[in-house]
Parts: structure tokens; sequence; C-alpha cells
């Protein structure tokens, strides 16, 4: 019996999914039938390691006056959810080469959408769905993981480990620690939320219009962005490489949203608590251990500071975050345990939010033919002001899927303020105008 990440019941599953180029002779009925039983039969040997996974969350029930209710994952072995789909006439071109992400394609490679954490309690949903879909020159392998059991971490340490079974290893080269470790320490677990509570509150429908593009930011591009944004404070090397990625990308949101200078804007922070906790959490420790956290600036104090200094105040916000935080928000919220959903947030037009991590193995999923050309994600937790980031192909670059309402990427792609340093003179050529980041062509 493993409890779960109850916090974030309300929402949306984890959907990743990797494109390939098809194998090579895998033209023939034959063969994609073999290569549909290896994964499948990969599958089924990697989930050994993960028995999660195929496991179905449950409840426990408090007959005392407290009339509460709490969640655990019950290691059943039910199983996962596998589909096979063939989308004719889609090639990899498709996918990669459109200015924008075709959505409504790239969306229906992932399976379980609309499903939230909470409903693989109600309507006994998989904790785990896998997607292969074959293309005319390709394979797209999606993931759609329950968000309340994995964090990116952990949903990536298992897909790592899934390429390496059917790429023929006999095992797993890291295992999985199951142990609960800090919160189980606590007075409050299992902790116990109100019946009401695990009922899915409404599905979380972003707008229509959104559009998405993933931008690529070189290597050279970000060591440029990085020691402009040290410069500004006086530094040789306080703000780190994603801090200034993340700054600049917020700053150009900020600048696009026609806000009242006096507005607080938001970025909302993922931070893993792995590493930060005394003593420390494996790496491999499975589970959901990260928590979301928001930094706030005026908007005018954003815009005429500069880089440097907004990197700053995140900086500041990340380093201040340490054991003796998390362990005070642990207990607290065991004490009084809080559900999130999507209108408790404080977000409306004047937030951007990251997920996911360019630290993160994408590039070395290789089932046995080869690297991935590109990570995409599924439609799971989008809204406006969603940023999403990956490793790029190049050793040392990020990608940033930018999830934003037209006529603010529009404004994101022309942004040349302050920037004009982060290009090498190679990558200015032919741009039509400086910015820091270019579209990613994967």
């Amino acid at each position: 019996m493993q409890f779960t990440r109850n916090q974030t019941l309300e929402f949306d599953t984890i959907q990743k999914g990797l494109l390939f180029r098809k194998p090579p002779n895998d033209n023939t009925d034959t063969s994609s039938v073999n290569l549909i039983h290896h994964l499948k039969t990969s599958l089924a040997r990697t989930l050994d390691y993960f028995p999660a996974l195929a496991s179905r969350l449950a409840t426990i029930e408090h007959h005392d006056d407290s009339n509460t209710i709490s969640v655990y994952i019950n290691c059943n072995n039910a199983g996962a959810e596998f589909v096979h789909a063939t989308a004719d006439g889609v090639s990899v071109a498709d996918i990669i080469s459109p200015v924008y992400v075709p959505n409504e394609i790239v969306y229906s490679f992932f399976p379980l959408n609309g499903v939230t954490n909470c409903q693989c309690i109600s309507e006994a949903k998989p904790l785990l769905g896998v997607q292969v879909t074959e293309l005319v020159d390709g394979i797209f392998i999606a993931c759609t993981i329950n968000h309340s059991v994995v964090d990116g971490t952990s949903f990536w340490h298992f897909f790592n480990s899934w390429s390496e079974i059917s790429r023929g290893s006999d095992c797993i080269s890291k295992l999985p620690v199951l142990e609960r470790g800090v919160l189980s320490e606590s007075e409050y677990f299992p902790i116990r939320l109100p019946l009401w509570s695990i009922e899915p509150s409404g599905i979380h429908t972003p707008p229509p219009n959104l559009r998405q593009r993933v931008f690529h930011f070189t290597r050279e591009n970000i060591a440029k962005l990085k020691a402009k944004a040290n410069a500004e404070i006086g530094s040789t090397n306080k703000i780190s490489s994603l801090q200034a990625i993340l700054s600049q990308i917020w700053r150009s949101f900020t600048r696009n949203r026609s806000l009242d200078p006096d507005e607080e804007v938001l970025f909302v922070l993922g931070i893993g608590v792995r590493q930060r906790l005394q003593p420390p959490l494996p790496p491999e420790n499975f589970g959901n251990a990260a928590q979301g956290e928001f930094v706030s600036m005026k908007a005018r104090y954003q815009l005429e500071q500069g880089l440097g200094n907004v990197a700053l105040k995140m900086n500041k916000f990340i380093a201040a975050y340490t054991d003796e935080t998390i362990k005070n928000f642990l207990e607290s919220w065991g004490k009084n345990p809080e559900i999130l959903t999507w209108d408790s947030l404080p977000m409306k037009n004047n937030a951007c939010f990251a997920s996911s991590s360019p630290r993160f193995n994408f590039y070395g999923n290789d089932f046995g033919w080869g690297r991935p050309m590109a990570v995409r994600s599924g439609p799971a937790n989008k809204a406006d002001g969603k940023i999403t980031l990956f490793a790029g192909v190049e050793e040392g670059s990020v990608d940033v899927e930018a999830c934003f309402l037209p006529e603010t990427l529009q404004g994101v792609e022309e942004d040349n303020v302050d920037i004009e340093a982060c290009f090498l003179p190679e990558t200015k050529q032919g741009m039509g105008h400086d910015r820091a980041f270019m579209p990613s062509t994967c």
C-alpha cells in the first residue's frame, strides 16, 4: 500500500511523448505487428519494476468523528492501458515542420485525454496509459500517468527504464525506491481528506484558441543570456541558465499582455524537493516530490528593472526553499489538507507557469532503433501562459514549448528588447529580427 500525493487529485495527468523515425525495414504488416508486440512485451517487463503503475487508486474511510477518507495505491496488478493507433497520411514532417504545434494531431497521440487524477478513484481509470501511434514514416510513443502518483522525475525514470528493456537490457539500471520517507513520519499520515474532495470538480477546459510553439535556445545563446543577467546584477555566476531563460520568457510574456503597470504578475515554479530535504531523498524515489510555488512582481518593476533583477528575484525565491520550509509546509498541509483546483489558483491573465525540466533524459530513450527526433506534450493542464521545458537535441540546448493566446505569442515571437547580444552572428542571419530564442525545427 502506498499513499498518494493528494494535493494534485483535481488536476490533470502528466502527458509526454517522443517522436521517432520508423525503424528500418518496418514497412510491412508483419514488421509492424512484431514491433507492437515487442513494445507491449517490454512494457509488461518494465512494469514488474514499477508495480504502482499497473495498479489502481483506492480509498480508506475513517469511521470516526472526522468523516474523512485517505487515498492510496492498491497494488492489485489491474494493469495499464495500451493503445495501438495509426495516423493515416500523417508524416514526421507534419509534426515538426509547422511553425505552430499542430495541436489536434499531436493531442490525438495521447491516451486518457480529459481524465483527471481523481477520476482514477471514482471511475477506476488506469494510472498509466500508453499509446503507440504509427505515422507514415515515424512512430510516436506517448505516456499518460496519474500526476498524484508521479512527478516529472519519476515519469522519465519509468520512460527511460522502458526504453532500456526494449533495446535488450536484462534489467533496468536504476531501480525505483518505493519508501515514502518524510511524509510518513508525520503524525498526520495518512492524510485525511474530506469525503467530497475526491470527486471531480469539473474538467479543466483551456481556451479553444490557444496556440503552441516550440522555441529553441542554443547552448551559445543560453550562455550569453546567462552572462547578461549576471552582469546586470554585478555577479559572475549567481543566476543559473534556467533562471535566465525563464525570466526572459516571463518578461516577454508580461510585455505583450497589456497589463496594468501596478498589477502583480505571477510565475509558478515547479520545485523538486528530493535533493533539498535533509537527508535528501534518492533521485530514484518513485512518487511525486515536487511543489509548485509562486513568484510575483509588479508588471512595471518587472519590465523596468531588467532581466538580471527579475532572475535574481527568482533565484532568491528558489534558494529560500529549504528543508525547513518543505517540512513546515508538509506538516501544515497534513494538519489541514487543501485540495488544489484550477479555480483556486490565483491565475487569470497575468501568470506564467512552468512544468518539466531540461535536466530530464529525453533523448536517451532509444527503444532499439535510434534516438527520438522530438518530444511533445499532451493536452493535460494546458492553459494560457503554460511553459513546458525540454532538453534540446543538441547537448546544452533547451526547447521551450510555449502555450499562449495567439496575440501574446505573436508579440513574444517579435520581441526584440534588450536581447540583441544573445545571438551568435550566424544565428542572426536571416532571422528578420533579433530575439533570444528561435523556433525549434527539431
